[in-house]
């Protein structure tokens, strides 16, 4: 039980923290009292504790509040993506989430947050130099926000994400991300700020660890395929088509699709001026290479679970003799997590999305930027498709399971540490398992919350309240689901 000066202390220090890091001249030892200090007052076991609210709103009032202001002829098919799973279902509502954990105690402390922390948000990438990391890469819903919520989310998805045979495993990986996450922490924080903003994953070291010959092998398989598939070599031709001698992206509904004929030219007029004030967000020298390539088409395609309905788009650029360049256009829209933890400091949300990203990875696309269109969206812009290697949630079984859990909660703990204070976090989290405990116990409890979720989609889908349809993506899910 805390005592008055406990609290008094633990105030002290949420006040100190109140910003993402300490930038006070003081020692690592005494940034890692007041970890103790907030310890005292808010003992590790409070996050372990998850009860619904009695005025917790409806699941689905939530998602079709979310869908605001989205395309509504998309609905249909984000709900059919969710509609898969319970996993992916908690996919598509960061928002009910953000809701909960809201609702729940936390010590006070920010980070730079992904604000959508689950396993999927994580894969390998190559960096401007060409190296293969892993790495968080996904941040539509980054914002300045507790450190908690991320490892809790992360954490759920385990459980969620295991197979029924396979589910002792995932509550074990549950446990797994927080065990890392903390023991992590504890190496950043004897770490220079320095060396942890240089520190990284390597995925090929990352993949020599996997005990399970067969996962190793697919994996290995899967990044030298992700090397071969180059833009030129392999996605432009997939996605781009010769009409009349020009290249044109292939028409794929309802996934891919250009805008009406009549409403064409106005489009263009739009992406070009959106360019125009995207490329002055680059660094000057990668704006003259951006400067080399010329608009040649766009068209809608959809992502993902969550962003479904967003304004997303894939735009050809060409430059001389036809070399290509591939660029998403992503929809920034309010963070889910910002009726909770504060309203993001920049006005143009996609600024807010590169700002998080470029805090958060060790590396990010020389072409990540952001821009806005004429009728008040905000937009970040990031290369597409580049030597990017997704994670094979259905290839892990137990041992692995958890061998996965651990290298993300370590991922996550670098993550955190290049925006917070490591030092601090360390001393909260402590050398012992109480949290790691009580993030096993919160995913057991809060996996179960999200399958009654999930069951209220259903009975939706049911009633005809919730309209669905099934695109190619959610067909391949429900085949490894």
């Amino acid at each position: 039980m805390a005592t008055k000066d406990d609290e008094k202390a633990a105030k002290k220090t949420v006040n100190a923290a109140s910003v993402l890091h300490d930038n006070t001249i003081s020692p690592r030892d005494d940034r890692k009292e007041r970890g103790k200090a907030l310890k005292a007052a808010y003992p590790l076991e409070i996050h372990g504790e998850w009860k619904a609210p009695a005025d917790r709103r409806s699941a689905i009032d939530i998602l079709e509040e979310s869908n605001i202001g989205r395309i509504e002829d998309l609905a249909p098919v984000r709900y059919g993506r969710m509609s898969v799973s319970p996993f992916t279902f908690f996919r598509g509502a960061a928002a009910i989430m953000a809701a909960d954990l809201a609702s729940m105690p936390n010590i006070g402390v920010k980070v730079q947050a992904c604000g959508d922390c689950h396993l999927l948000n994580f894969g390998a990438f190559a960096t401007p130099e060409r190296k293969i990391v892993l790495d968080i890469n996904d941040f539509d819903e980054t914002l300045p926000a507790p450190w908690e919520w991320d490892v809790k989310r992360l954490a759920v998805s385990f459980v969620l994400a295991a197979s029924e045979e396979n589910k002792i495993s995932g509550q074990n990986a549950a446990r797994a991300v927080a065990r890392a996450y903390r023991e992590k922490m504890g190496e950043y924080a004897k770490m220079s700020i320095m060396d942890i903003w240089y520190a990284s994953v390597d995925w090929q070291l990352a993949i020599n660890e996997f005990s399970d010959e067969a996962l190793q092998k697919h994996s290995k398989k899967a990044l030298k395929k992700a090397k071969r598939r180059t833009i030129q070599d392999y996605y432009f031709p997939k996605m781009v088509q010769q009409v009349n001698g020009a290249y044109k992206i292939k028409d794929t509904p309802p996934t891919i699709y250009h805008f009406p004929d009549a409403e064409q030219d106005v489009w263009q007029k739009r992406i070009t001026e959106a360019f125009a004030a995207y490329v002055q967000t680059l660094q000057e020298d990668r704006q003259r290479l951006f400067n080399r390539y010329r608009l040649n088409d766009f068209a809608i395609k959809v992502v993902g679970i969550g962003s479904v309905g967003t304004m997303c788009m894939v735009a050809i650029m060409l430059a001389p003799d036809d070399e290509p360049l591939m660029l998403q256009l992503k929809e920034a829209r309010e963070s889910v997590l910002a009726k909770y933890a504060g309203k993001s400091e920049f006005e143009n949300q996609g600024q807010r999305v590169v700002a998080g990203q470029r805090i958060v990875q060790s590396a990010s696309d020389i072409f990540l930027g952001w821009t806005h269109f004429d009728d008040g969206r905000h937009f970040y812009i990031r290369q597409l498709r580049d030597t990017k290697v997704k994670l094979d949630p259905e290839l892990w079984k137990g041992e692995q399971l958890v061998k996965v859990a651990e290298l993300l909660g370590g991922v996550l703990a670098r993550a955190h540490a290049r925006s917070g204070d490591a030092a601090l976090l360390r001393g909260y989290l402590g050398s012992k398992t109480e949290f790691d405990d009580a993030i096993h116990k919160f995913s057991i409890a809060y996996a179960k919350q999200v399958e009654a979720d999930y069951e209220e989609l259903k009975e939706a889908i049911a009633s005809g309240r919730i309209k669905i349809a099934m695109d190619s993506a959610t067909v391949d899910e429900m085949a490894s689901a």
